[in-house]
């Protein structure tokens, strides 16, 4: 089971890592935070540039912080309060499926992450490796993740989309 763990946090952690680079620093295609923070101007993100830094950073850090299974509920929680948003902003309208840019992705990465927080980062983890499983007991995850879920409310409560002009 540890042997599954490790690599579902590799693998999903090193992707919402990418992802986040793809925002900061314009890898992997990426637009950078100039780029992105015009697209968030325009999801009602203002300053859009400092939000898309939020995000940005909060998904390489959730990703590093997942692959290594390191510092217990903590990189999941950030994982799931950026997907939240992301679903919610940009992608509910459009259904369930990424064939249509839905909210399939987000919701997988959202399940993924709670799932790791509740399952534990495994043995083969920075957690076991220093001591730190007690990290992963239940009173720390789901405050983790309700905070992560906290979080994500006010960040979509501070969100200003433009209202459209009513034709005259």
């Amino acid at each position: 089971m540890d042997q599954g763990i490790l690599i579902a946090r590799l693998v999903v952690g090193s992707i919402m890592a990418a992802h986040g680079a793809q925002k900061a620093f314009g890898w992997f295609g990426g637009h950078g935070l100039v780029g992105t923070g015009m697209f968030f101007e325009k999801l009602g993100f203002r300053p859009g540039k400092v939000f898309a830094a939020g995000a940005s950073y909060a998904e390489i850090t959730s990703g590093l912080l997942v692959a290594a299974g390191f510092l217990g509920p903590i990189g999941p929680a950030l994982m799931l309060s950026v997907m939240i948003v992301a679903a919610i902003s940009v992608h509910w309208k459009n259904g369930l499926f990424s064939t249509n840019n839905g909210i399939e992705v987000p919701l997988l990465y959202t399940v993924f992450a709670a799932t790791i927080a509740l399952t534990g980062p495994g043995r083969i983890s920075l957690d076991e490796l220093f001591g730190l499983s007690w990290l992963s007991s239940p009173a720390i995850v789901w405050s983790a993740l309700v905070a992560g879920m906290i979080v994500a409310i006010a960040n979509l409560a501070l969100r200003r989309p433009e209202v459209a002009a009513s034709a005259a």
